[in-house]
Formats: C-alpha cells, structure tokens, sequence
C-alpha cells in the first residue's frame, strides 16, 4: 500500500459495497448504519448505480456487494444484478431475507448473482423477533432453504454480542439444519447503533472464551463440511485489526445518497469532507481526494504508532473506533495495550462483568425498551 517516499502507493480498490438503501423492516440495536440515518433521503437512481458500477469495474473492482438497509427494498435490484454481471463483478447480496420469496430468488439466479449472505439475530423465534424488532424468524428460516434451493451457496452470518454469545452452539446447531456451506459467527463492533448500545451488547471475557472454545469444536468436527468464522471481539483484543485492510486500501464503500467512503462507519468522523459520486467521478474519489488520502501511508500517524514495528499489518487500528473512544480521530487504537488510552476500553470490558437492567435503543425510537442482564 505504501512506498517510503512522501505520498502513499494508491492500488485499485478490490471490493465495492454498494448500499443501496438505509430503509430496512429491522429495526436492530446493532445497526451499522449511521445513527442519524433518516437524513439520508436522496438516494442514488438507477441510472446513477449503472454508471457507479461501471466506473468501479474500470478502476479495478472485482468483488461487489449489495447492502444496506434492506437492500431487498430496491425496486431495480435484479437490474442492478443483471449490470454486474455483464461487467465481471463477483456479486453478493446481504440480507436479512425479509422480502426474499421465490420470485425474486429465481430472478437474482437469472440476473447472474453469485452469493447470498443471510443473516440471524439469534438462534430462537423469541430472541431473533425482539433483536430484529419485528417477527421475521420464520422469513430467514424460509428465505434459506430458498437460497440452497437455487443453488447459492448457503452462507449465514449469525450476530454475536452480549445477548447472544452464550447461544453459539445453538447457531451451529441452525447451520447444520439449514444445510450452510459457510458460516461467519459475526461480533458486533461498537461503531454506530451498536455503540450506543454498548453497555448492554458488550460480552463478558467468560463468554468470548466459551464460546470460541465450542467455535473451534464444531470447526474440528465439521472440517470439509462447512467453513466456521469466527469473529474475536475488538476490545479483547491487545493489538487492533487491520481495519478494512488500511484506509483506502482495498474497500471503497457508495452510501444511498452518493457519498464514497473507505468504511461504511466513516461518517461518523468530524472533519473531514467526504466525496459525493454525483459530483466527482469514482477514479478521482479514490486516488485524489483528500479523504481517501487522508490515514494512507504512516505520516499522519502518532507515537507509538509511527515507530512501531507492527504499523504495516494493523495501519494504526480504525479510525471510528479511536474517534469515539477518545474524540480524536488520529489517535492510536485504544484496542492497542500501546495505546495511551487503552484504560477507556479495559474501563468498558469491566463494566461489561457487572449485571444490571441496561436499555436498548433500537433503531425505530418507539422500540426501545429495557432488557435485565444478569
């Protein structure tokens, strides 16, 4: 990604997360869209997606993700599809499978997609209706055995944070009844509505424990049956992930109303002025602006991170979570032991250990509720 001179190597971006709509029948206290996401009302036509897709294509892209919201919603999904193929994308849709009925599902087969991500907010009716905010339990039950019916590859993501991580066996146990080819076990990242929510989502350290030990189980057991993920929580962690692979490495995510940006979490970061594709074309976003160029290379780093021999695998950790830990976007991960503000995050997974009534915030306002925690 970056040379020792003045300004980083800019490569291609590999993957495109198309989000096409923050509209979605859920109403999660997870949700990774932005939590002011109702301002968000101009979304991006059909026409305008075409040439996204193309000017993406050129520029490299090989991978394509269809997102949102519900990006069942869209109307001109399966043109969208259609498009993508012509162009040599690998398509994937992630849904949650409300909305998903055979007609559609034949119609994506004809279109030319080639996955299908499902996903879960928990293992049983009761807890997945009251996560999702709506009883949709059934709906992903029946939209996955659709997808294995045409002949997708049967990929569920089940969703893991404090109120679900104890059921890990359980998801497995689903996965196995629905006949999944591949199974990523999900965690939460604290980084929109999840981070709202976080004093009731965070797991304990007992329960990441458990429930990786039965993760690398059922990995042993189901070798060369099934490919299991398994997710580690970021504040466990003493080293950060390579967030998106490096700011504006590899991922180049288009919001509903235009605006690019290098992770679908970035808005959320003060300062810095994202660009709209309806006003600059897709090779300039990418290799010019100042926003993807903005955390490329190593000379924006801080101590410790700039002398740390580990900078080129973690690029400094992500840039949300420092913002919204510490209120500075520069700032080294505090997932980092290195990191002076590392106590912010063992001060959160303490907390974590204490049993309590916590409230939920849902997305829908009017869903809100409380939920005891012991």
């Amino acid at each position: 990604m970056t040379t020792a001179g003045s300004k980083p190597r800019v490569n291609p971006p590999r993957w495109l997360l198309a989000e096409l709509t923050y509209a979605c029948p859920l109403q999660c206290p997870y949700c990774s869209n932005p939590v002011d996401y109702p301002r968000y009302k101009n979304e991006l036509t059909t026409d305008e997606w075409l040439d996204i897709l193309r000017q993406a294509r050129k520029l490299g892209a090989v991978q394509l993700g269809f997102s949102g919201g519900e990006p069942l919603l869209r109307q001109d999904l399966e043109q969208l599809i259609a498009e993508s193929r012509k162009l040599g994308y690998y398509t994937n849709l992630i849904t949650s499978g409300v909305g998903l009925n055979e007609e559609r599902v034949r119609a994506f087969k004809e279109a030319g997609l080639d996955h299908i991500q499902l996903s879960f907010q928990a293992p049983f009716k009761e807890l997945n209706d009251y996560l999702a905010g709506t009883a949709c339990f059934e709906q992903k039950v029946e939209a996955a055995k659709l997808i294995k019916r045409y002949g997708f590859p049967m990929v569920l993501c089940f969703v893991r944070h404090r109120l679900t991580d104890d059921y890990v066996e359980d998801f497995l146990k689903l996965a196995i009844e629905l006949k999944a080819d591949y199974v990523e076990l999900a965690m939460v990242q604290n980084l929109a509505w999840d981070f709202v929510n976080r004093k009731a989502l965070l797991p304990t350290q007992e329960q990441l424990a458990r429930s990786e030990r039965i993760a690398k189980a059922y990995q042993q057991k189901l070798k060369g049956q099934m490919k299991i993920y398994y997710v580690v929580q970021d504040y466990y962690e003493s080293r950060p992930k390579a967030c998106m692979s490096g700011w504006g490495n590899i991922f180049l995510t288009i919001a509903p109303d235009g605006t690019a940006l290098p992770c679908h979490s970035a808005k959320l970061l003060p300062g810095i002025e994202f660009p709209n594709v309806r006003e600059h074309s897709v090779q300039w976003v990418w290799e010019e602006s100042p926003a993807f160029n903005r955390f490329r290379g190593f000379a924006w780093m801080p101590e410790p991170c700039r002398s740390c021999n580990e900078k080129e695998k973690d690029f400094g950790g992500c840039r949300c979570q420092a913002y919204l830990l510490t209120g500075d976007m520069t700032a080294t991960d505090p997932v980092c032991s290195k990191s002076p503000h590392h106590h912010l995050v063992e001060q959160a997974t303490a907390q974590a250990r204490q049993s309590g009534d916590r409230p939920l915030l849902f997305r829908n306002p009017k869903n809100a509720r409380r939920l005891r925690i012991t």
